[in-house]
C-alpha cells in the first residue's frame, strides 16, 4: 500500500499513535497529512502535522528529542497509524516519556496474572523513561551514560552474586541478587534496543519445539 491509499479525514488527517518499539509504551497521539507522512517514510523520522498552527513540525527539530522510525503500521480500516519508534529522548512537551503517564484505573482492576509481572512491565518502562529523561542523580541515568562496558560490567557482577547466594543457600540472598541481575539485564536489553518481547518469543518458541 502506498501513501494514496489510506484514508484521511476531511481535514487530509490520519491519527498516529506513535509507539516505543523496545519497551512497547505508548509515547503520544499526533496527527498526519499526507505530506508529513511522506517525510517520516523518506527520513524514517517522525513528522506531523499541527492542527493548531496549520503547519508540519519534526519532532524533535528544536528539542533534540527526535524519533528514529522502525516501522509503520495501518490498521484494518486504513484510516489510522502506529508508528514505531526508538526515541532520542521524551516524547511530551513537558518533558515526560510518554504523554501517556496517567491512569483511570487502579492497580486492583488488574488481573491476577497481570499483577504477578507487571513489576516487570513496570521497570522496563522506568529503565525507558529514565534513558529518555536522564534525571539527574538517577542509578539507570549513570548506567546508560557510562556505556555499555559499564552495563556489562554490572551483568556479570550480579551473575556472580546469583551464584555465590545460590551456593550459600540463603533464599534471602538469591532473591535480592535476582532481583539486581534481572534489574541490570533489563537496563542491557534496552541499551542494545532489544525488546524484551522478542526474549520471550523465543522462550515461547523453544517451550513449543
Amino acid at each position: 500500500m502506498n501513501v494514496d491509499e489510506l484514508t484521511f479525514d476531511e481535514a487530509g488527517l490520519i491519527p498516529a499513535v506513535v509507539q516505543d518499539a523496545v519497551s512497547k509504551e505508548v509515547l503520544t497521539l499526533a496527527y498526519m497529512n499526507k505530506e508529513s507522512l511522506q517525510k517520516t517514510i523518506d527520513t524514517k523520522e517522525t513528522w506531523f502535522y499541527s492542527r493548531s498552527r496549520q503547519e508540519l513540525w519534526h519532532k524533535g527539530e528544536t528539542s533534540g528529542n527526535k524519533q528514529q522510525v522502525t516501522d509503520i503500521r495501518y490498521d484494518c480500516d486504513s484510516d489510522a497509524l502506529n508508528v514505531l519508534v526508538e526515541p532520542a529522548g521524551p516524547a511530551c512537551h513537558k518533558g515526560d516519556y510518554s504523554c501517556f503517564s496517567r491512569s483511570l484505573l487502579s492497580e486492583e482492576k488488574q488481573s491476577a496474572d497481570g499483577r504477578r509481572f507487571a513489576i516487570i512491565n513496570e521497570l522496563e518502562q522506568v529503565i525507558a523513561t529514565r534513558e529518555a529523561e536522564m534525571p539527574e542523580g538517577a542509578y539507570t541515568t549513570y548506567l546508560f551514560t557510562e556505556g555499555v562496558d559499564k552495563i556489562l560490567k554490572k551483568v556479570g557482577e550480579e551473575a556472580g552474586e546469583v551464584i555465590i547466594a545460590s551456593k550459600n543457600r540463603d533464599h534471602e540472598e538469591l532473591s535480592w541478587e535476582t532481583a539486581d541481575l534481572l534489574y541490570h539485564l533489563l537496563v542491557l536489553l534496552r541499551e542494545q534496543k532489544l525488546p524484551l518481547d522478542d526474549v520471550l518469543r523465543v522462550l515461547e518458541e523453544r517451550h513449543r519445539s
